[in-house]
């Protein structure tokens, strides 16, 4: 009630506004950035229909979102592929999505991906951990992609830990 009063509005509860335009009774409103109020719109957004990405079983799917080439970028770790780690571009158009075809990222049984956007150098970075051979189990290792349309090529891995990882969460700063 304090921020009411410091806006103009009566003990009541009730606010005394200029209108932009009708306000039929019981609507909600919002302020304008005049200081008039108008009537919230209605969106009429629709929902798309469902697209498959893998036909596998996908599994420990994390996504981000590359904004210099408009695209979404999803990571996975494949169960009908050896359980592969796995990245697939999308590309969103209007309320729909298509794929490029997956692309494998670490040709080990993988755990725990995670997928990351740098801004300032337009690539993906993914991690996981990787249990292949004289690695160590579940060993960390990370790629810089470069996405191109609706696929990604990557440079080499490297290292982050030798130790059993699991539960990775990239991020960029």
């Amino acid at each position: 009630l304090n921020m009411l009063k410091r806006i103009g509005a009566e003990e009541s509860g009730e606010l005394k506004a200029i209108a932009s335009g009708t306000l039929p009774s019981g609507k909600p409103v919002i302020v304008n950035a005049d200081g008039t109020v108008s009537v919230v719109a209605e969106s009429s957004d629709s929902v798309g229909s469902p697209v498959v990405y893998s036909t596998g079983n996908a599994q420990l799917n994390r996504a981000a979102f590359d904004s210099s080439n408009n695209k979404v970028v999803f990571v996975y770790q494949d169960g009908a592929n050896s359980s592969y780690g796995t990245v697939v571009i999308g590309t969103v158009s209007g309320n729909s999505i298509s794929f490029g075809t997956p692309v494998v990222f670490a040709s080990a049984t993988t755990y725990y991906p995670s997928v990351a956007f740098d801004s300032s150098n337009n690539k993906i970075v993914v991690a996981a951990g990787e249990a292949s051979g004289g690695e160590g189990y579940n060993a960390g290792r990370a790629r810089v992609g470069t996405v191109s349309g609706t696929s990604i090529s990557f440079g080499t891995k490297a290292a982050f830990e030798s130790g059993n990882t699991q539960h990775i969460n990239g991020c960029f700063d």
